[in-house]
């Protein structure tokens, strides 16, 4: 039976991770940490992505076509970010970008 070695992690910034389960090499433990760190920065880029969203449906929804439209170059813009990063597909923002332009012209 192979000897597991455990490495000391702090449990509580990469509580993913078990020793066990996982190679125990020091570039497999470096990957961890760099993927904890990427993983929030993913998060705020999506939070921000979707919060744009939300905002241009509300402006939808309230049949305010003028600040709708003055809106779409900003939402067109963080769509694209969004996608170049890859954190959502390109078609995705492409196809959102197309359905909200549809729905504020027929306002």
């Amino acid at each position: 039976m192979p000897k597991i070695t455990n490495y000391l992690i702090d449990r509580n910034r990469f509580s993913s991770y078990t020793a066990a389960e996982m190679a125990n090499t020091k570039s497999a433990i470096k990957r961890i940490r760099r993927i904890s760190k990427q993983t929030v920065v993913n998060k705020v880029r999506k939070s921000r992505y979707k919060n744009a969203l939300k905002k241009m449906n509300v402006l939808i929804e309230g049949k305010k076509k003028a600040e709708a439209v003055k809106f779409l170059p900003k939402l067109n813009s963080e769509l694209m970010k969004i996608a170049k990063t890859g954190v959502i597909k390109k078609q995705n923002a492409s196809r959102n970008i197309s359905r909200i332009t549809r729905k504020i012209s027929s306002l």
